[in-house]
């Protein structure tokens, strides 16, 4: 109840409302905490890297050591053991650890953004990573970023777990230390933020983005000092392709169509095989040593078809990095040897992620759009082959993922070569509406989709953002006293439009010093209230009100801080004078005009010669000279 001197609410009209809703000095404190957060990210990544080493020097060469070494067929034939070998490790570490270190990492962290409030098991930043280490280092055909993606955003959500955060704010720990993750395996800093953004963040806003970017940018610098293939460069360094012309961008477009088919066809297939795993009559436990078989069978068929094979995408790109080529034997990259790796590396990666084994998507993703790029770059008849390589691995990457920009940022950050932005960009964006026609759900979002929840991937501006309060506001509103008990109050309401009633509580100097609904005083009496309480005692006081320019968000929330059913819209002027309210129904007829603005077409504009060719038209099917029906001049008056 307003006692007449409690000031309206701060009018938040367009001058005195921001860009942004989010603004406030917090996203500093998320900043410094997203700082500890990169560093853990560049820590872990370092140390996943020499796991990798470890387990590959332990099951192939059987020695100690933590050096990067690619799988070999050291044992022959028995070489097919060591991934079998890896997928009964895995499988016990699921059954008797975690099952959700099963999988490529990302559909973890997003369920437990949507589902679990960002909380993440501290266990699972400890064994996410050793099960893929064992999977990779068995010759798994993964990459290391979806893995560190989950380890690096279990660690930022664990951090997060110790302080006092809303779950927003550890929602942003979380993404950051996935970024960080991402960002110190590639050295791609600006692509593990738009990958945060365009998949896990679930908003474009200050509060998260800027904490990201400086965990990001965090793990990049470390990573540059902790992990040896990086360097202070590209991972990838080619030398600059062409400037594009209008061929290569008409290239670009054809070799975006194919990699949307690529990446559906890859999308289908994991699924298919994770489909025919769950009618196999074993514990799942078992599977990954199944799929192990698979991948071993296929290393003897193309020994580079295994583990992260970054020598496979570096031959394939023809790279300058002497830390890579000094660890990876040469490849000599005929036409044979490509088609081989592409259909060996595509089958046996599809089949061990169905299994349910632990490893990344990315750079199995590079290697298949790669080898689809030596092809195309033998079809084309302009671009080298070093440029198709490189935008049929960015658009394979990018459909597959419904994430176009981070495959384009992805694919120069990991080259270097800014000459590709054009072709990249025509390719990524025809391979993302080719995957968005042809799947309803990405090969990250399918699975949490399988557990029964909906990932929506389009950001925009909340509706209620954009509509101001005068545009959904009711005004029928009528002075009344204070003193009329809650029954006559009724009565003088009574015969009101549907939506009911407001009534401005005049005080002793004939000003507003309240606001009365109709709503509310009818649930009074329903809920057994007394008829003679006079309506003051339920009065809304006007420091809750409302004004006609702010938008129609800041209403709503009001209303539910509130907790009634209506508040008072007041002139900016005068904010004593209440001039209409708002109701509980005003956003859903916000939705309702918002939803017309997108679906309702109409032509505002004729084309010069349309009434001449409908009348054209008209002569043609009716043999009649005179004008159609709709445009007859009308009689002389």
């Amino acid at each position: 109840m307003s006692d007449g001197r409690l000031a309206p609410a701060p009018h938040l009209g367009a001058e005195q409302l921001g860009d942004f809703s989010s603004s406030d000095r917090r996203m500093l404190t998320i900043a410094g905490f997203a700082v500890v957060v990169g560093v853990l990210g560049a820590l872990v990544a370092a140390a996943l890297y020499d796991l990798i080493g470890f387990f590959t020097n332990l099951f192939y060469f059987g020695r100690l050591s933590v050096a990067s070494v690619p799988p070999a067929n050291t044992w022959g034939v028995l070489s097919i053991g060591v991934p079998v070998a890896g997928g009964l490790v895995i499988g016990g570490m699921a059954r008797f650890g975690s099952e959700r270190i099963r999988g490529h990492g990302i559909p973890e962290a997003l369920e437990s953004i949507l589902i679990d409030r960002s909380r993440v098991a501290p266990r699972l930043a400890v064994l996410k990573p050793i099960s893929s280490a064992v999977s990779i280092g068995t010759g798994g055909p993964f990459g290391a970023e979806g893995p560190i993606i989950l380890t690096g955003g279990a660690l930022g959500s664990v951090f997060g777990q110790f302080l006092a955060l809303t779950a927003s704010e550890r929602k942003t720990l979380l993404v950051a230390g996935a970024a960080a993750g991402m960002a110190a395996i590639f050295n791609t800093p600006v692509a593990a933020v738009l990958l945060a953004a365009e998949l896990l963040l679930f908003e474009w806003k200050p509060r998260s983005l800027v904490p990201v970017g400086v965990a990001s940018a965090t793990a990049t610098l470390l990573s540059w000092y902790l992990v040896p293939a990086h360097g202070f460069g590209a991972l990838f360094p080619i030398a600059a392709t062409a400037a594009p012309t209008g061929a290569i961008l008409a290239g670009a477009a054809v070799v975006g169509v194919l990699a949307g088919a690529l990446a559906t066809l890859l999308t289908r297939a994991v699924y298919f095989f994770e489909d025919a795993f769950r009618r196999l009559p074993i514990h799942w436990m078992w599977w990954p040593a199944i799929g192990g078989a698979v991948v071993g069978v296929g290393g003897l068929v193309v020994v580079e078809s295994l583990g992260v094979g970054y020598g496979g995408i570096c031959a394939l790109l023809g790279c300058s990095n002497a830390q890579l080529t000094a660890v990876y034997p040469a490849v000599e990259i005929t036409l044979v040897f490509v088609v081989t790796l592409l259909v060996v590396k595509a089958i046996i990666w599809a089949v061990a992620l169905g299994s349910g084994t632990s490893g990344g998507v990315l750079a199995p993703l590079l290697i298949v759009g790669g080898s689809l790029g030596v092809i195309e770059a033998r079809v084309l008849p302009f671009g080298s082959t070093p440029l198709w390589v490189l935008v049929s691995m960015s658009a394979t990457l990018g459909g597959t993922m419904r994430s176009p920009l981070t495959g384009i940022v992805f694919a120069v950050e990991l080259t270097h070569d800014v000459n590709a932005l054009a072709p990249l960009l025509v390719a990524g964006v025809i391979a993302y509406g080719f995957t968005v026609l042809s799947m309803d759900r990405s090969i990250l979002t399918e699975k949490v989709a399988r557990r029964g929840v909906h990932v929506a991937r389009e950001y925009s501006v909340d509706p209620l953002e954009r509509i101001p309060v005068r545009a959904v506001m009711h005004t029928a509103v009528r002075p009344a006293d204070g003193d009329l008990t809650v029954e006559e109050a009724l009565r003088a309401t009574d015969g009101s439009e549907r939506t009911g009633a407001g009534l401005a509580l005049l005080g002793e100097n004939g000003r507003s010093e309240g606001f009365a609904f109709r709503g509310d005083l009818e649930r009074f009496l329903a809920l057994g209230g007394d008829p003679t309480t006079r309506v003051r005692a339920r009065a809304v006081p006007l420091a809750s009100a409302t004004y006609p320019d702010e938008p129609l968000r800041i209403a709503a929330d009001r209303l539910v801080q509130l907790g009634g059913a209506a508040v008072p819209v007041v002139d900016p002027g005068e904010p004593a004078h209440v001039i209409g309210f708002i109701t509980r129904e005003a956003p859903f007829e916000a939705r309702v005009q918002w939803n017309e603005q997108e679906r309702r077409r109409e032509r505002l504009l004729g084309w010069p010669l349309g009434p001449a060719l409908r009348r054209r038209r008209h002569r043609r099917a009716t043999g009649n000279v005179g004008p159609p029906r709709d445009e007859a001049v009308p009689p002389r008056p």
